[in-house]
C-alpha cells in the first residue's frame, strides 16, 4: 500500500465521540502528533480490512465478525464506525474478552454511541469455542495485538468456527523462544542452532518462527495467507499483519512442512498447539 493511501484525515461521518474515547482525539477534539500517528494506524488497518467487509456485505449481508481477546474493543468499534453502521446494517460485531471490567466499559461506550450491532461476551478461550451465544460459523475473526499464545487461541477459534477471513496482529511471542532455550543442549549438534544460540537471537528468531508456523498452520487448513506490515517500523516493532482467506481445501504439504520444522528444531512439545485434534479432523 502506498504512502498516499494512508491518510491522517478524519472521515466526514466518523464518530468524534469515539475518537475521543479511543484517545485518537484530545478531549477538546483536537489532534496532536501522537493522535495523528494513531489515526494513521487506524486508517491503514481499515484499508486492509475494508475489501473483506465489502465482499462479505455483497455475499452474506448478515455476517458476523468476532474480535477475539478484544481488550477495550478498539478494533471492533473502528470497524463498526467506519463500515458496518453505514454499509452492513445486518452484520454483527462480537467482542470476546476475559476481563469483565473491559466488557462493561465497552458496553457502556457502545450504548452511548448507539452502536447496537455490537455485543460483548465475557468468555474464556475454551468457553468461546462452544458457547451457544456465538454462531457455529463466523465470517471473520480478528485479533489485534494478541499477546503470546492469544493469537494461537484466535486461530484455533477461527478454524473451529470455519471463518472465511482471519486478521491477526501478533504480539510478544515468548512461548517458542522459551522452548528453544530449554532444549538448546539437545540442538547444538545441528549447525542451524547458531541462528538462535545467543539470547537476543533466541528471542527474535522465536518470534519470527512463531508467525511462520502460524502461517503454515493456516495454509494447511486451506487458507491463502498474506503477511505484511501494519505500520512502519518507526511506530512499532510489533507490526506484523497476517491476513488469511479461506480458499480451498486442506494442504497436506503445508502440514507436513510444519511437522518437519517442529521435529528439526526440537519443538515436539508444541505439536498439540499447531495440530489441534478438534480442528485437524477436517484433514
Amino acid at each position: 500500500m502506498s504512502a498516499k493511501a494512508i491518510t491522517t484525515e478524519i472521515h466526514p461521518d466518523q464518530s468524534i465521540e469515539l475518537l475521543k474515547a479511543l484517545h485518537i482525539l484530545t478531549r477538546d477534539g483536537k489532534m496532536n502528533q501522537d493522535s495523528r500517528r494513531k489515526l494513521k494506524q487506524v486508517n491503514h488497518l481499515f484499508q486492509f480490512i475494508k475489501p473483506m467487509l465489502q465482499e462479505l456485505t455483497e455475499n452474506h449481508p448478515n455476517f458476523t465478525v468476532v474480535d477475539h481477546g478484544a481488550g477495550k474493543s478498539y478494533l471492533g468499534f473502528i470497524l463498526v464506525d467506519l463500515f458496518l453502521r453505514h454499509h452492513a446494517p445486518k452484520a454483527r460485531m462480537i467482542g470476546i474478552e476475559t476481563r469483565a471490567e473491559l466488557i462493561k466499559s465497552s458496553e457502556l461506550l457502545a450504548k452511548k454511541l448507539g452502536f447496537d450491532q455490537m455485543r460483548f461476551l465475557n468468555l474464556s478461550v475454551s468457553q468461546s469455542e462452544t458457547s451457544e451465544t456465538i454462531p457455529d460459523q463466523v465470517d471473520m475473526v480478528t485479533a489485534l495485538h494478541a499477546c503470546n499464545t492469544a493469537t494461537d487461541d484466535a486461530i484455533r477459534f477461527g478454524l473451529i468456527k470455519q471463518a472465511r477471513y482471519m486478521v491477526l496482529v501478533p504480539c510478544c511471542q515468548a512461548e517458542i523462544a522459551a522452548v528453544l532455550r530449554k532444549n538448546k543442549a539437545k540442538q547444538l549438534k545441528d549447525p542451524l542452532t547458531e541462528i538462535w544460540r545467543h539470547p537476543l537471537h533466541t528471542r527474535e528468531f522465536g518470534s519470527q518462527l512463531t508467525n511462520a508456523l502460524r502461517c503454515l498452520q493456516l495454509e494447511a487448513h486451506g487458507y491463502q495467507v498474506t503477511v505484511t506490515e501494519l505500520v512502519g517500523w518507526e511506530h512499532s516493532m510489533k507490526n506484523e499483519l497476517i491476513i488469511a482467506h479461506k480458499h480451498g481445501g486442506p494442504k497436506q504439504k503445508s502440514m507436513d512442512r510444519l511437522n518437519e520444522i517442529l521435529d528439526r528444531l526440537g519443538l515436539d512439545e508444541l505439536k498439540e498447539r499447531f495440530f489441534s485434534p478438534n480442528v485437524q479432523s477436517e484433514n
